[in-house]
C-alpha cells in the first residue's frame, strides 16, 4: 500500500480516535493541536517554511 498525502488526514484521525478512547482527557490537546495545524496550513505559514 502506498501512502500519499491524501491518506494523512485519515491516518491522523484514526490515531487520534484511538488515543481519545485510551485517554479521554487527551481530547482537548488533540483538538487544539489539530486546529492550530489547520490554521497554519490555511494561512500558508508551513509552505513559507518549506515544510
Amino acid at each position: 500500500m502506498t501512502i500519499t498525502s491524501a491518506h494523512i488526514p485519515a491516518i491522523v484521525a484514526l490515531i487520534a480516535g484511538v488515543l481519545i478512547l485510551v485517554m479521554p482527557r487527551l481530547l482537548n490537546f488533540i483538538v487544539a493541536i489539530y486546529l492550530i495545524f489547520i490554521g497554519l496550513v490555511g494561512l500558508g505559514v508551513l509552505r513559507a517554511l518549506h515544510l
